[in-house]
């Protein structure tokens, strides 16, 4: 991180609201969690005496046969975020440049700047077009945030060669990808891979998450990353969810059946983006898109104000939750 740069920065907007009376639909965790997670919590706090073995090797066991990838790519990080600072401290430095999606997640942008390199940016649906060759580091986010739709994995294997030949690390984050049948890019050579468990285990207190990649890039990130990042309590719970295969599958299921539902409806008063991901993208059309929110929370609901993202400024974003809370949603909507 360059010093220098963090006076200029600035912290980033996210969803998730604090008044829990309301229902939150800015936020895209699951609302659901796999049984059995509260006696592991709760087992782990003997454990939580005492250091943690710095290995994390079952933690990284369960993340590698979750992912496919061999476990000692998997380099742990307390969330998503905190695998992406330390694939852009590793990658980038003062005078270098990262090509970014738009609109996308927010933390990019801030990440690159806190390195004190120079962020450029490319529409997310044309990005896989783009030279990867003058920018030392490229971003692809799949599914995108907050546009929710995906990128065929052939098309990112062959732009992760093209990056390779430019000598360009692609940093790709699959924080939305459990929730489809998309295979990740792990393992992939000049890749670095970000995932966050928060999102489809619904824990993001908890801050667990990983950076995988091979080779050199696998090592600078593991010298990288702070001794005893993960708490005890984290890895047990995060070793415990990614063996929930069959949770993780019922998931999918729902968010599938329940986004198409919510599709159908909303399309009477939105513009719906389509989309893979756990949330919608709606564009409002003539009104104000405070308005909107507005209306949400006179009903006790929460929505994202989407034109925090690059590029937008008349959209909001939905999460696809539980049917029940889905059908609050869009009576207040519609």
């Amino acid at each position: 991180m360059n010093p220098d740069a963090v006076a200029d920065v600035t912290r980033v907007p996210h969803g998730g609201a604090s008044d829990p009376t309301l229902l939150d639909f800015s936020a895209n965790t699951n609302p659901e969690r796999p049984r059995g997670v509260v006696s592991v919590y709760e087992s782990a706090y003997g454990a939580a005496t005492r250091y943690p073995e710095d290995d994390y090797c079952a933690y990284r066991t369960a993340a590698g046969e979750y992912l496919g990838c061999e476990p000692l790519n998997v380099v742990l990080a307390a969330g998503g975020i905190e695998a992406l600072r330390l694939a852009f401290g590793v990658t980038l430095g003062d005078g270098d440049d990262a090509l970014l999606p738009r609109p996308s997640f927010g933390e990019y942008e801030r990440e690159v700047q806190l390195q004190g390199a120079t962020p450029t940016f490319a529409a997310h649906d044309g990005l896989l077009d783009t030279d990867p060759a003058p920018y030392d580091a490229v971003v692809v986010c799949n599914p995108n945030n907050p546009t929710g739709d995906g990128y065929p994995r052939a098309e990112l294997v062959a732009y992760a060669g093209r990056c390779r030949e430019a000598d360009t690390v692609l940093i790709v984050d699959e924080a939305f990808l459990d929730f489809t049948d998309g295979r990740t890019l792990a393992g992939e050579p000049g890749v670095v891979v970000a995932r966050s468990l928060t999102k489809i285990f619904g824990l993001p207190g908890l801050r667990m998450g990983m950076a995988v990649a091979t080779d050199d890039l696998r090592d600078r990130l593991d010298a990288a990353r702070p001794a005893w990042g993960m708490s005890t309590p984290a890895a047990d719970v995060g070793t415990y969810c990614l063996r929930r295969t069959k949770f993780v599958a019922e998931t999918r299921d729902r968010v599938r059946r329940e986004r198409r539902r919510m599709t159908d409806r909303l399309r009477d008063a939105f513009d719906v983006y389509p989309s893979e991901a756990p949330f919608l993208l709606l564009g409002v059309g003539d009104r104000s898109v405070s308005s909107v929110i507005d209306d949400a929370r006179s009903e006790g609901i929460v929505v994202r104000d989407a034109t925090t993202f690059r590029g937008l400024d008349a959209h909001i974003r939905v999460a696809v939750r539980r049917p029940a809370e889905n059908d609050r949603l869009l009576d207040a909507l519609v």
